[in-house]
């Protein structure tokens, strides 16, 4: 396979290669040499990739197995993701942006509060926006459980929010 056609199969999805990578390393360093230590991988595969049937669910579960390795010898435990920007308007009062800003600190500190795979799953699910199946591939959990492990990070998110005083 040619640079140019290896390219062409992966650029529809290098971006999110890198966001997941940042999601559960924290460290944009770390991200981008995760995202190209698989880029490398791949390309070491490459007579490999058109045997490949979902090729985005494969590289996905590479990254995720790769980040889990490094987080693993590192001996952290707290995988976190980090911070989602959100665009704002313009014409938003300055109380309005702080609140926001406020409420989206605190979801951030009630998703880093809840287990590694509760925050992957959120992390592919609401924030990706990957379908059920393909998050079964990536992750290797039956999509049953994916639905409850969601759920249960939903409402755990949803319920810490109600308690804090506005």
């Amino acid at each position: 396979m040619t640079h140019k056609a290896f390219l062409e199969h992966i650029r529809p999805f290098q971006d999110k290669i890198y966001r997941f990578a940042k999601r559960l390393l924290i460290s944009k360093d770390e991200a981008e040499d995760t995202s190209q230590e698989i880029l490398l991988k791949l390309w070491q595969q490459n007579q490999k990739i058109k045997d490949i049937q979902n090729l985005e669910a494969y590289t996905m579960t590479l990254t995720k197995n790769l980040c889990y390795d490094k987080l693993k010898a590192k001996s952290s435990e707290n995988v976190s993701l980090t911070n989602i920007k959100y665009e704002t308007k313009n014409h938003i009062s300055l109380q309005k942006e702080i609140e926001t800003t406020d409420m989206l600190e605190k979801v951030k500190n009630i998703i880093n509060e809840l287990t590694d795979q509760q925050r992957m799953v959120m992390q592919l699910r609401d924030i990706e926006q990957y379908e059920f199946e393909e998050i079964e591939k990536i992750t290797g959990i039956k999509e049953a459980t994916i639905r409850v492990i969601l759920s249960r990070a939903r409402k755990a998110v949803r319920e810490k929010l109600l308690t804090f005083e506005y």
